[in-house]
């Protein structure tokens, strides 16, 4: 089974925020999914999300391929972590 981590998109029209999700890499965008690791509002200004950085570096060491805004919001966390 592909595992990846995607958003799963969420809230009104042209009200969008987003669910960061782990799951099946073939059921749909809005469908089935393994666990909610955090969230993401592309309206908000500032920090704009919030993600279990445990449960993602978890899954990324299952084999789990995060989309490309997933992967920016976790280094983003890295980086504040870090700091």
């Amino acid at each position: 089974m592909a595992v990846a981590i995607r958003l799963r998109r969420e809230g009104a029209k042209n009200h969008p925020y987003y669910t960061i999700v782990v799951a099946d890499q073939r059921s749909p965008r809005d469908g089935k999914f393994i666990e909610i690791i955090g969230k993401y509002d592309p309206k908000v200004e500032g920090e704009n999300f919030n993600i279990k950085l445990d449960r993602a570096e978890y899954w990324i060491s299952c084999g789990a391929r995060p989309c490309q805004t997933v992967c920016s919001i976790i280094n983003k966390s890295r980086k504040k972590l870090a700091a």
